[in-house]
């Protein structure tokens, strides 16, 4: 009897509830997509199956989703665990397509990730078997690199000598030129970005004599399309062997793992860093639009000290956003609504204070990375939504987040009395490298 496979009411209603915190892991990826043109679209194909008297019938179970964990209960009540990705080897290529990754806070970004799913595609057209290698530079904390689809890796850690941290272009442009007369690339892929990969690509592509592909966004082994004119039109031309990639050019890789071996490569270039990195500079957070904070405390209906709430958001370095309610009520101005009917972010990080999760807020944090609520009721939409969740009066949970601040400065502060001059410059740059990346 524990071999027949049994229906799951529970997991049925989770495959159905979009809002419920396991529904992605059940039904895989969303079905609606922002396009290149920021639109949001959604795939009629998704989430469909042919029934067995030959119609198409909408599939509420999730098990013929991408990426479904597919879980069924026995009559022994075991649940089956999610199955293993099937293993994608290079075991001698021929050829090697170069991803020069931002890994932005020490992770891959969507950006990277997509850059990645670009690789494939060209190796799949390449004439022999080519492999993908990610090239990383300094600390990380990336644990994922097997499912997004890296078959090798350079990882530039640098030593006591030689630092890869911070904004060394010189240094880095020196090891890609070794990465060059190791490998020979057939394409070297950069995400067009602010986070440094366009500033290195059009460095490389000087040194090596490429004329680059700039904002990228439909790539083959012939053509390339790019964007120019502000986005207004598209430029064709011949594929080069050094491309600055757009966002959502490629999908990122989800149904493979990859192996992931190390690659050493000895530096043949030396270069010595003219330039002096003195960290990131403080910007005033209010003065942030909400559509470019990467860092967002936002309130709602549920805050009652909204001067606690303006300390808080000063302490933390958080950009202020607010929920339509507490717009409404005239405590924060119409451009920090954030929603459907406001302004849609893209934070890193987003924490919603005292807001319950209206449709139109929900749709507007959509592509928010990390969601974190603070709020009394357990079972609202935003609870449902959110990746961490702390239950609680908002008075108290920010009372103790700031007293939590203070002590960790001032104990910073008493610390680096007794260091050494040197040691003080270093504990003030690490303190303003954290506030940074929070």
């Amino acid at each position: 009897m524990s071999s027949l496979i049994r229906r799951d009411p529970r997991i049925e209603r989770i495959a159905r509830n979009r809002l419920h915190p396991l529904h992605q892991s059940l039904v895989g990826g969303s079905t609606e997509q922002r396009g290149p043109t920021g639109l949001l679209r959604k795939d009629p194909r998704a989430g469909y199956f042919m029934g067995p008297n030959g119609l198409k019938r909408k599939d509420r179970t999730g098990n013929n989703a991408p990426g479904a964990a597919r879980l069924q209960r026995g009559a022994s009540g075991a649940t089956a665990s999610e199955p293993l990705l099937p293993l994608h080897k290079v075991e001698s290529p021929a050829h090697f397509i170069v991803c020069v990754l931002d890994m932005v806070g020490g992770r891959l970004t969507s950006h990277d990730k997509d850059v990645l799913g670009q690789a494939h595609l060209l190796a799949k057209s390449a004439s022999s078997e080519a492999a993908v290698v990610a090239v990383v530079f300094g600390d990380h904390r990336e644990e994922g690199f097997d499912k997004a689809g890296v078959d090798r890796l350079i990882h530039f850690n640098g030593d006591d000598t030689l630092s890869y941290q911070g904004y060394c272009p010189e240094l880095k442009l020196a090891a890609l030129q070794s990465v060059e007369s190791a490998l020979s690339p057939l394409y070297w892929l950069f995400p067009d970005s602010i986070h440094g990969g366009t500033d290195l690509g059009c460095r490389l592509s000087a040194r090596i004599g490429e004329r680059p592909a700039n904002h990228a966004w439909q790539v083959d082994k012939d053509n390339t399309v790019c964007r120019g004119g502000s986005d207004r039109i598209d430029i064709r031309r011949n594929t080069p062997r050094l491309i600055l990639l757009a966002e959502e050019c490629a999908m990122p890789i989800d149904e493979t793992r990859h192996e992931v071996l190390s690659l050493e490569i000895e530096l043949i270039t030396q270069a010595e860093s003219r330039i002096q990195d003195l960290g990131a500079v403080d910007v005033d957070p209010s003065q942030i639009p909400l559509a470019e904070a990467e860092f967002i405390l936002s309130a709602g209906n549920g805050v009652r000290d909204w001067d606690q709430f303006h300390e808080v958001a000063t302490s933390l370095g958080a950009t202020e956003g607010a929920s339509r309610v507490a717009v409404d009520d005239g405590f924060m101005p119409r451009f920090r609504q954030v929603g459907a009917t406001g302004t849609w972010v893209t934070a890193r990080v987003y924490i919603a204070v005292g807001i319950s999760g209206a449709i139109q807020h929900l749709q507007g944090i959509g592509q928010c990375e990390k969601v974190v609520a603070i709020n009394t009721d357990p079972g609202c939409d935003m609870v449902k939504r959110a990746d961490l969740t702390v239950i609680g009066r908002s008075q108290d949970i920010l009372g103790e987040l700031l007293q939590l601040y203070k002590a960790r400065q001032t104990g910073s502060s008493t610390l680096s009395q007794t260091k050494e001059p040197d040691s003080v410059s270093n504990q003030e740059k690490q303190d303003k490298e954290a506030r940074c990346v929070a």
